[in-house]
């Protein structure tokens, strides 16, 4: 890199001339893209040694990344991901791991590790990331930033290395809502559903409940200060049984990441860091069966919210159980703290609708996001009003 990179957020490559519009709508923007998308002129690692060795250098650039590029954002680096973005951490073995910005002491998250590094430490104004289990939601909680999922297929993954093709989804990070929001509309186009200016609000109460006692009362209360301008939430439980919707999602994850990275791994023997080893091996043995149980509930708990939402509803839910984890946690308690966090994320990767993380409180001195999920194809209008929440939620009531 030509400049300093005190949070390794970046991937040192050599640096290659990315032409950008000397004019548009993101005019002024730096832009940082995760490490699994094509950026022509540069190679594409995935966070993996055999990865990078195969890639060559790319010749053309993903068109997530291009169309950003078109509307005036100055690329400025390839950003760290996790081992083949399999994992919720930030830990990469063979790369190092990025600082977080916001919390040194915490992780950063994953796998878009690097991109949230990027926009928190201010080395970027936007960021490209990926999602699949959580890996632009996680580390944009943990960063305070604004991190989105979108509705599952709504934006191109063409020229990016995939992990599980029917939950794999772009997403991006921003620092500030308008910032956030102008991205927004450069990228996602007309909205299927649009949200009515204030949608009817759904409380996620077992969603809620997931969260560590601290931490819900935080965001309980956040809630609160928003009621004044944005109405009163109802109640709702969002699930019949949160342990069948993760075993659903590790199935289908598991299943899909697999016929992503199972060849290369069986061919190469390569050496997996800790946690991503352990993904793959279960991987390897998700059969038919298993699988076809995840489906089966993907169907109902996708055709369930799409009935609670209906075309103007609005689900409020913790985005993580808690802030992030320490960077000296061992390797068991990260486990189980993403496998808690997974019960929490894998709603939106189930359903396929978007989810937006907004930065509105803190713990212990580190950041916690609150989420908001909208009806599939609502996402441009569920931006405008993370934004609107995001405001509302500063107005402190005496």
């Amino acid at each position: 890199m030509t400049f300093d990179d005190p949070f390794r957020c970046f991937v040192p490559y050599p640096d290659a001339h990315v032409k950008n519009a000397a004019t548009g709508p993101l005019t002024g923007l730096t832009l940082a893209v995760k490490d699994l998308f094509d950026v022509k002129g540069y190679p594409t690692g995935a966070g993996s040694p055999i990865v990078l060795a195969q890639s060559g250098i790319k010749t053309k650039t993903a068109p997530m990344v291009k169309t950003l590029l078109d509307a005036g954002a100055r690329f400025v680096g390839k950003t760290h991901t996790d081992e083949l973005a399999f994992s919720l951490n930030g830990k990469n073995a063979h790369f190092g791991s990025p600082i977080n910005p916001a919390a040194p002491e915490r992780i950063t998250g994953g796998s878009s590790s690097g991109s949230m590094a990027a926009v928190a430490g201010r080395l970027a104004d936007i960021a490209v990331g990926s999602d699949t289990g959580g890996s632009v939601r996680a580390p944009a909680s943990y960063g305070g930033l604004f991190g989105i999922r979108p509705t599952h297929g709504r934006l191109s993954l063409k020229r990016a290395w995939p992990l599980a093709e029917s939950l794999d989804t772009p997403g991006w990070f921003a620092r500030d809502g308008e910032t956030f929001a102008r991205v927004a509309l450069v990228v996602l186009g007309k909205d299927r559903v649009e949200l009515p200016e204030l949608p009817r609000l759904l409380l996620a109460e077992d969603l809620f409940a997931q969260a560590v006692p601290e931490a819900e009362t935080i965001l309980r209360n956040v809630v609160q200060r928003t009621i004044p301008a944005l109405g009163q939430p109802e109640g709702v439980k969002v699930a019949r049984d949160l342990d069948a919707l993760y075993w659903a999602f590790r199935w289908i994850q598991g299943r899909e990441a697999w016929i992503a990275d199972g060849a290369m791994i069986d061919r190469f023997g390569p050496p997996l860091g800790p946690g991503v080893a352990e993904r793959f091996a279960f991987s390897k043995a998700v059969g038919d069966a298993d699988y076809a149980k995840g489906e089966t509930v993907r169907k109902s708990i996708r055709a369930r919210l799409a009935k609670q939402l209906g075309s103007d509803g609005v689900l409020i839910l913790p985005t993580v159980p808690d802030i992030a984890p320490l960077v000296s946690a061992a390797e068991p308690e990260l486990e189980d703290f993403r496998n808690r966090a997974l019960r929490l994320l894998c709603l939106s990767g189930l359903t396929g609708f978007p989810q937006i993380t907004v930065p509105v409180a803190q713990r212990e001195g580190a950041p916690l996001g609150l989420s908001l999920i909208g009806p599939k194809g609502s996402d441009k209008s569920l931006v405008a009003f993370a934004v609107k929440f995001e405001r509302a939620a500063r107005i402190r009531i005496a």
